[in-house]
């Protein structure tokens, strides 16, 4: 176990114990480029000399913005090495938004990738005057941007060798006043009910969690991550950063968006993190491809892909099962399993993590029974991540697991989530009010979550707390519980429901475009259009039997049966984070859309068949627009719930 108490110091170990191994690549103008832990700490040396012979400050800020780079992370390094606190910011935010997150964080310094992001850093400085040096990693674009305030990354990198050579003693002594308990990062919540709150994650909170999850998972060095999430989100902290220096394993930075699935297969990593979402949209392109497979090909993947439902998970777990079915598994994993995972770039994978939201049970099982070893975690930016995590083995759908290492959970009265533990957030900056608020005196942090353990032991979300509510007749509504069962269908990307203090629930539900178009093109429908494609008849009857499908099954739950949908209707345009109808990570903004859409809603409850709406829009180069329907309510059949039945009889 390493002495090292930040990952300054854990940078310089790695460095010494672990020189020659990969540390890091970048796929650029497609081909890898590799650096060791050596190569790493000497240009986080040059930039973190760079830094301060610019003027950077131990205290200050480092806002740092862009894609997965090596250089990016290495800049993280260098500003907590000279006892800075890096902010990195997502990479698709609005000028606007970037502009609350740089004056809150009272940022001097900017780490920017490219010119899109000098750009939106040089809008916002009017607005921000804190804001001094702006860094820039890639020149691409930016000749002629002549502000003295504005450096290359390479120059600040060769200034900081000169630096360091004036001043040889300095980046040892100043890694060397570094402690566990100084703050390592500041991250930003999401914000989906106001402004982000800066979330102040210390160097303990981050490498003990980091740790913990290592151990207990058996991550060594020789493991591979694709590191494709924003940066700004801390997920992508913990294992593309925190557990890259405790493991010491290689993390690989796509070389853009488009390339991720690409460059997934290039590597073949053994370990892995998504969120639903992509899990959906990967079985989705898997399934759509299949229909257009040859009738033979197709008949063996379906015949393979049931004997795998049926066998694969329990092989995966260590459970029994039939010779029979271990040898045709076999035979399966020749023929289908082996070469599909091959196509996905998961043949090598041996551990895969999904949070966020909940996952299908069908979605879920499908990657499961292809020998993919997938487990859920329950987790949120004020724990480093860990809160609760499905040990190997004990791997239910339903379940997000049991408390992570060292981390307490205890469900409140109220039946809020409540947990402490090692990575438990320092405070909310400058919102001392908030800090209180969340965390208590004893450092039990409320989650906003309701759940229950099962008897298992195991942790089950329902909903927000303050989102569940309750029908007028008493039954509960859990509203993010209903829309996680109407997105595991793969044609329905996003939804939203209501019901607190009305007599039954109603719902928007927005339709995935790619599979709904994959399917209308198979069946010659002609669209021009996601508005037109929303709106076509058959399209709302599928949804409707999608909605009806989630009535039965919330029939079955004597807690949740009474709070089934009775009428919906499919939005006109798809719910967007430019339109601020979403968080940055796709978390539905529910206050904003209740009062964006009021008279959609009131439709739903009034009786009405159609109602007509005006919204406007963003459109991808910043434009405005107006976007105009006449939108179908459609009613849905209800069932009896079960523990009622068996009152009666």
């Amino acid at each position: 176990m390493s002495g090292a108490d930040s990952f300054p110091k854990l940078l310089l170990e790695n460095a010494a114990r672990i020189g020659d191994r990969p540390a890091c690549r970048e796929k650029d103008l497609g081909i890898w480029q590799t650096w060791n832990w050596a190569q790493v700490a000497d240009e986080v040396r040059a930039l973190a000399c760079g830094l301060t012979a610019i003027g950077f400050q131990p205290g200050d800020k480092l806002i740092i913005v862009g894609d997965n780079r090596p250089r990016l992370y290495w800049a993280m390094t260098a500003a907590q090495a000279v006892g800075g606190v890096p902010v990195p910011v997502y990479q698709d935010s609005a000028a606007k938004e970037m502009a609350f997150v740089v004056d809150h964080a009272e940022a001097r310094f900017a780490l920017a990738e490219d010119q899109e992001q000098v750009d939106k850093l040089l809008e916002i400085r009017e607005t921000v005057p804190r804001l001094e040096q702006i860094i820039y990693s890639d020149p691409r674009g930016l000749r002629n941007y002549g502000q003295d305030f504005l450096h290359s990354y390479d120059a600040i990198q060769e200034t900081g060798r000169e630096y360091d050579g004036a001043n040889p003693d300095f980046y040892e002594q100043s890694v060397a006043g570094g402690k566990g308990d100084d703050t390592s990062v500041m991250l930003y919540t999401s914000g989906t009910t106001g402004n982000p709150k800066g979330v102040v994650l210390t160097h303990d909170n981050v490498m003990r969690t980091a740790r913990n999850n290592q151990e207990m998972e058996k991550l060594t060095e020789d493991d591979e991550i694709l590191a494709y999430l924003p940066m700004a989100w801390v997920g992508d902290h913990i294992f593309s950063f925190g557990q890259n220096f405790t493991a010491g394993f290689c993390v690989n930075c796509p070389e853009s968006a488009a390339t991720v699935m690409q460059d997934l297969r290039d590597i073949g990593p053994t370990y892995f993190f998504a969120p639903p979402r992509i899990f959906e949209n990967i079985l989705t392109t898997v399934m759509v491809r299949m229909e257009d497979a040859a009738p033979i090909k197709r008949r063996l993947f379906h015949y393979f892909m049931e004997l795998a439902q049926r066998a694969g998970t329990r092989i995966l777990d260590g459970k029994p099962v039939s010779a029979t079915d271990r040898l045709l598994y076999a035979l399966g994993n020749i023929l289908v399993y082996g070469p599909l995972k091959n196509t996905l770039g998961f043949s090598r994978i041996r551990l895969a993590y999904t949070a966020g939201e909940a996952i299908g049970p069908d979605i879920f099982d499908f990657f499961r029974a292809l020998g993919i070893n997938l487990k859920q975690l329950y987790g949120m930016t004020e724990a480093s991540v860990f809160i609760t995590l499905q040990p190997d083995g004990q791997v239910d759908p339903e379940t997000v697991g049991t408390p992570a290492p060292e981390v307490e959970v205890r469900i409140a009265d109220n039946g809020e989530v409540l947990f402490r533990g090692p990575g438990v957030f320092r405070e909310y900056y400058k919102s001392p009010e908030a800090t209180a608020e969340t965390k208590d005196a004893e450092g039990w942090v409320h989650t906003g979550d309701a759940g229950l353990f099962n008897e298992a032991g195991h942790l089950k979300i329902i909903d927000r707390a303050k989102d569940v509510g309750k029908l007028v007749d008493g039954t509960l509504v859990a509203p993010k519980y209903i829309e996680n069962k109407l997105k595991f269908f793969p044609n329905i990307k996003e939804a939203v429901a209501f019901g607190n203090g009305r007599d039954h629930v109603a719902a928007f539900v927005n339709i995935d475009l790619v599979a709904m178009g994959n399917w209308a093109e198979r069946h010659n429908i002609a669209y021009a259009s996601y508005q037109e494609l929303a709106a076509h008849p058959q399209v709302l009857e599928i949804v409707r039997q999608h909605v009806e499908q989630v009535n039965r099954d919330l029939s079955q739950d004597p807690n949740l049966g009474g709070s089934q949908i009775k009428r919906f209707l499919v939005l006109h345009k798809e719910l967007d984070a430019d339109d601020g109808e979403l968080t940055r990570t796709r978390k539905v903004r529910r206050n904003f859309i209740a009062d964006r859409y009021a008279e959609l809603i009131e439709a739903l409850y009034s009786g009405q068949d159609e109602c007509h709406v005006e919204t406007e829009v963003t459109f991808e180069d910043g434009r405005k627009g107006v976007v105009a329907a006449d939108l179908k309510i459609v009613g849905a059949e209800t069932f009896p719930v079960a523990a009622e039945l068996k009152k009666a009889s």
